[in-house]
């Protein structure tokens, strides 16, 4: 074990999607009306070896001109290894799935990060 990082929580891959597809019902309805070509992708960890708990990768939709047709999807990334050796039990766990995807929708929808702070989503 790295002493520089916590001991991440014990749980499957399997297991960790079937919590982030159970997440998606906490979600505010709000957030999920617009969604358009935007995918939601679980890596181990990020490339830069930080504890980023997610990141949205692409153009938000309040800066969208003439978007669609031939473009590659937006991609929403949670990263299992930062949120897992974050919580300290699965229901932890489960509320850092749910504030991540609320905060990288946030940032789909062309929500600055403080003011996703200041609604208490970041």
């Amino acid at each position: 074990m790295d002493a520089a990082r916590p001991p991440a929580i014990d749980i499957t891959d399997d297991d960790f999607d079937a919590l982030v597809e159970e997440a998606f019902d906490e979600l505010p309805d709000e957030l999920l009306e617009h969604i358009d070509n935007l995918i939601f992708v679980i890596e181990d960890e990020p490339e830069d070896g930080s504890d980023t708990l997610g990141v949205y990768e692409g153009t938000a939709l309040t800066e969208r001109d003439e978007y669609g047709f031939g473009q590659l999807p937006d991609r929403i990334v949670l990263f299992k290894g930062p949120l897992t050796r974050l919580a300290r039990d699965l229901e932890e766990l489960y509320d850092e799935i749910i504030v991540t995807l609320v905060h990288e929708l946030g940032h789909y929808h062309g929500i600055e990060e403080a003011r996703l702070h200041e609604l208490g989503w970041g």
